[in-house]
């Protein structure tokens, strides 16, 4: 069924509630293990089609921020999808002490019971207030981007469609774009710093309401951090440091020589990687998507039919337009097991990676489709970052399709960005992990601790306060992970070290690569983190010597490369 077909209507939350009371009751009074499955498979039809309609919204609503009917939609789920998180938590309790939990769990493996004890743990009814005003807050922000209005040489943009203009070769252009950019940032500071300490606020006190010293324990639960801590974290961080800044800082230094600047350089300078202009996209949207075609056809078979599916039924979303949602996703819509991507095509080198990278994330939802527990589509977040940052690279041997003449342009600077991105994500992870174990910091004090943390992940920024909201450390604003997904962030950075892996594997023997790619995918949600990657003959990003080697040999590949021709 087409995208624009789906139907919507708001359900009748008390039947709902009440459906869910009888499959409880019918789950606990099971004379065997069949009737109790049956519960079970009736459960997992009626949260699908929940949350078919809560996302059916949440993508109309993004697609235009300004419709007043999908506005009023998503206000309404919002407040009611907290609300029935009391009944989904009351179903978890049934199944965690179901006298037939040893033969769901031979059914169905045991991670559905993992994950659910520590949804327990991240959930109690007396935070239902609080969830609910988190989705107000972090909706508030959402809008406040999409309503940007940016006027610039000439025109009035969407921050989406100004960041062209910042990666533009001419030096004055491209520093207009960023301090444009910078000032509407400026313009909103008050709401953009009310709205976090809001937020910060809010959400230590939902940890301590359950128990916790404060958010950042309730935050890895939910998360889902089945298989890693904080201390993995920090033991991570360390070795990003270790090795990976200064392979970025090397990065840096010879960008500046390129370009005949001073070393370090400002944020607009960093990001113009070559003089002649960074790599661009050959043609249009459409020609992306057709260059897309002809990837994912010659690919696989499993991939060749998977992205026609979501061309046929206009399961892909880019075009950039007022009102939109800033930034990109993918989704996954139950009920028609179809996958969906959102995005904002803008002429950048970005484009190409919305079509590989959410892409990636939409092929493996489309090849676990069917999966029971549903649970299972999607594995945790890292997980699944590993799909999307992967397919990336496996998108390399077409890139002349994406990018024309500046293909060889592209390939660098994908690799390079990959190395680069890893120090900024996991700056982010650091710089929420201060922030929620200080939640009294002034706006103020935060934006200090962010350009501390600036000087010791990204020494390459020049701070000299050319773009005050850069140099002020107030960037992070622009980050929405940070306002609506706590802790997300070390999931690319995790994900991309697997990614690296990867790319090195692509480098010796493609079909060698995709094999352990397909084996990794085809466990869905399945499995942990570690065990998905164990299984898929992959390193574990926890492991010193794995961030060591490929920065060592992604390194070594762009020392050798050839930009001869290239200014």
């Amino acid at each position: 069924m087409k995208f624009s077909e789906m139907p919507y209507a708001r359900p009748d939350i008390k039947e709902a509630e009440n459906k869910f009371n009888e499959l409880i009751n019918r789950l606990n009074t099971a004379a065997d293990y069949e009737e109790a499955k049956k519960a079970f498979l009736d459960q997992q039809v009626l949260v699908k089609h929940i949350i078919t309609l809560e996302t059916l919204v949440s993508i109309r609503h993004s697609i235009d921020t300004r419709d007043t009917f999908y506005d009023e939609e998503q206000k309404f789920w919002n407040n009611t999808m907290p609300e029935l998180q009391v009944y989904l938590q009351n179903w978890t309790n049934a199944m965690l002490s179901s006298p037939f939990r040893k033969d769901f769990e031979a059914e169905f493996g045991s991670l559905y019971f993992i994950n659910g004890e520590l949804d327990l743990k991240s959930f109690d009814e007396k935070i239902v207030p609080d969830l609910q005003e988190e989705n107000r807050l972090a909706n508030e922000y959402e809008k406040l981007l999409a309503s940007a209005q940016i006027p610039f040489n000439g025109g009035v943009y969407t921050l989406s469609q100004l960041t062209p203009f910042k990666t533009d070769a001419d030096d004055a252009l491209r520093l207009a774009a960023w301090k444009a950019e910078g000032q509407w940032y400026k313009d909103n500071q008050a709401d953009l710093d009310r709205l976090y300490d809001e937020l910060v606020h809010l959400r230590d006190r939902m940890g301590r309401k359950l128990g916790y010293d404060g958010y950042t324990q309730l935050g890895y639960y939910r998360m889902s951090r089945n298989c890693f801590t904080k201390d993995d974290v920090e033991k991570f961080r360390k070795a990003v440091i270790e090795y990976l800044v200064p392979v970025a800082d090397s990065i840096y230094r010879k960008q500046a020589e390129r370009l005949g600047k001073t070393y370090p350089m400002s944020f607009a300078d960093n990001a113009l990687e070559f003089r002649s202009g960074n790599p661009r996209p050959a043609g249009s949207a459409e020609d992306i998507l057709a260059a897309g075609k002809k990837f994912y056809e010659a690919l696989s078979p499993e991939t060749g039919e998977f992205f026609n599916v979501m061309l046929d039924n206009e399961l892909l979303d880019v075009y950039s337009t007022e009102g939109k949602q800033a930034g990109g996703y993918c989704t996954g819509i139950f009920d028609y097991e179809v996958p969906f991507i959102f995005a904002n095509f803008n002429g950048t080198q970005g484009d190409v990676e919305v079509v590989t990278h959410e892409a990636g994330h939409a092929f493996e939802a489309y090849t676990n489709r069917k999966r029971i527990p549903i649970d299972y589509i999607w594995p945790s977040m890292e997980s699944c970052e590993v799909h999307s940052m992967s397919m990336e690279f496996f998108a390399w041997p077409w890139a002349e399709d994406f990018f024309g003449s500046d293909a060889r342009k592209f390939r660098y600077s994908h690799l390079a960005a990959a190395l680069t991105f890893i120090p900024y994500g996991t700056m982010v992870d650091h710089f929420q992990h201060i922030v929620y174990e200080k939640p009294e910091l002034s706006p103020k004090e935060r934006h200090g601790v962010w350009k501390e943390l600036l000087g010791i992940y990204m020494p390459w920024m020049k701070l000299d306060g050319d773009i005050p909201f850069y140099s002020e450390g107030e960037g992070w604003q622009r980050q929405h992970h940070i306002y609506s997904s706590p802790f997300y962030y070390i999931d690319y950075c995790l994900a991309q070290t697997v990614s690296l892996e990867f790319w090195a594997m692509i480098q010796e023997d493609m079909a060698n690569a995709w094999k352990h790619y397909m084996d990794y995918t085809v466990q869905g949600g399945s499995r942990t983190f570690i065990e998905l990657l164990a299984n898929a003959g992959l390193e574990s990003p926890f492991e010193e010597e794995t961030l060591k080697k490929v920065c060592e040999k992604a390194k070594a590949w762009l020392d050798a490369y050839d930009l001869s021709g290239i200014v």
